[in-house]
């Protein structure tokens, strides 16, 4: 081994590889020359039969022929992609591009949206919690009586713990009024869970928008206003609202709220069962017994609280006539509400 077998080795390697006409071709001058018994590996075995005196010379002269050949195929290969993409008809970058379509927002995730937006700009803040909850937070500081229906295990999913999944998002109207004094003023949206069985109407799994205004002076005159102008920024302005007289375990006096049918204008329709009104919420004045729970003094505050189905108001507003629809991942039907509401 000398210094110029070194270097004809070194031109000959870079020479050939060079002259590679393909993949194939440098792939096998990679193997003859840096292959595990290529002309080059082989020759680093033998550096220790070189004399000690000419050892570093001879050494640094291996490792820039193998750094030669590296680098040559490396540019080589580079040159061999260039020539393939190139290869035919050349390249116009005038044509456009592939097109691969845009995601658009869930009608559910939008509605929330929207909705939140809407309340916002009255003054609404958003609270949060948890879908996990506890009896105490969705039943009982709610003034819900031991024997009432909902408290069923036949109408709510409770876990081995003893908790449960939260029936409403009212829990959070608990959880907030325990953690600031009054006033408050909070909307609530999130996934609720009920032992419901699946039908274009009901679904066990779904989500609701709860509102909660607290203060000194709080009428139900408010509670009226208030959902009004939110059904009709949301709905529209031409639509009616009316209030009907009902019972719920944490609101006294309570209502349920319609809207006039935006599909008929209130003529009657399928949609509307031919009532002219769609249910959209219920609600009523905070019942003295959940401020009580909460610590609240019902001798200086009193409030208004209302619980909305998020679903239900995606199928007013977009006319899906079966819930079931909102949740089969159908790109080709839930693409179509790519508008904003």
């Amino acid at each position: 081994m000398n210094l110029g077998g070194i270097e004809r080795l070194r031109d000959r390697a870079v020479e050939e590889i060079r002259a590679a006409v393909d993949a194939a071709a440098l792939e096998s001058a990679r193997v003859k020359y840096l292959g595990r018994k290529g002309s080059v590996t082989l020759l680093m075995p033998a550096l220790k039969d070189v004399p000690p005196a000419e050892r570093p010379e001879v050494g640094r002269a291996l490792n820039a022929l193998k750094i030669a050949v590296q680098e040559a195929l490396e540019a080589r290969k580079a040159e061999l992609q260039t020539q393939s993409r190139g290869a035919g008809q050349p390249f116009d970058h005038t044509l456009p591009g592939e097109w691969r379509g845009l995601g658009t927002i869930h009608p559910i995730s939008r509605l929330i949206e929207r909705a939140s937006e809407i309340f916002r700009a009255m003054g609404f803040t958003v609270a949060d919690g948890p879908d996990i909850e506890t009896v105490r937070n969705n039943f009982d500081a709610l003034n819900t009586p031991e024997d009432h229906p909902s408290r069923d295990p036949s109408d709510t999913f409770y876990l081995e713990n003893g908790d449960l999944l939260r029936c409403q998002t009212s829990p959070v109207q608990v959880r907030y009024m325990e953690a600031h004094p009054p006033p408050a003023r909070i909307i609530a949206p999130g996934r609720c869970y009920r032992r419901d069985t699946p039908d274009a109407t009901h679904s066990a799994n779904f989500h609701q928008i709860e509102g909660l205004y607290v203060d000194q002076q709080v009428s139900l005159a408010d509670l009226k206003g208030d959902l009004t102008y939110f059904a009709r920024r949301l709905f529209g302005a031409g639509v009616a609202l009316r209030f009907r007289p009902h019972f719920f375990p944490f609101t006294e006096p309570s209502v349920e709220v319609d809207a006039s049918c935006h599909v008929c204008g209130g003529r009657g329709c399928r949609v509307c069962k031919q009532s002219g009104w769609i249910e959209i919420a219920g609600a009523g004045m905070v019942h003295p017994n959940v401020f009580r729970a909460v610590g609240y003094d019902r001798h200086e505050v009193v409030g208004y609280a209302f619980g909305m189905g998020i679903e239900r108001m995606a199928m007013i507003l977009y006319g899906v006539p079966d819930i079931r629809l909102l949740y089969e991942n159908d790109l080709r039907y839930l693409t179509q509400f790519g508008a904003g509401v």
